[in-house]
């Protein structure tokens, strides 16, 4: 999930020169005062059950002994 907020962070904020620190100081939380204002939820498309068959085709040498 942070990979996923980082990237957008940057295509919605960082993707421009920024002068100096003090007004990327200021730029990031306004950011994150709009972002965490629009409640977006994550949607998970890999599920349990992906996961499970995903592993299945794993080598024995790197098969955990339970998932």
């Amino acid at each position: 999930m942070a990979e996923i907020e980082l990237s957008i962070l940057f295509r919605q904020c960082l993707d421009r020169r920024i002068p100096d620190q003090n007004t990327l100081k200021k730029e990031v939380p306004a950011w994150q005062v709009a972002r965490n204002a629009l409640g977006s939820p994550m949607e998970w498309r890999f599920t349990t059950e992906d996961a499970r068959v995903k592993l299945e085709t794993l080598p024995d040498s790197i098969k955990l002994t339970e998932y």
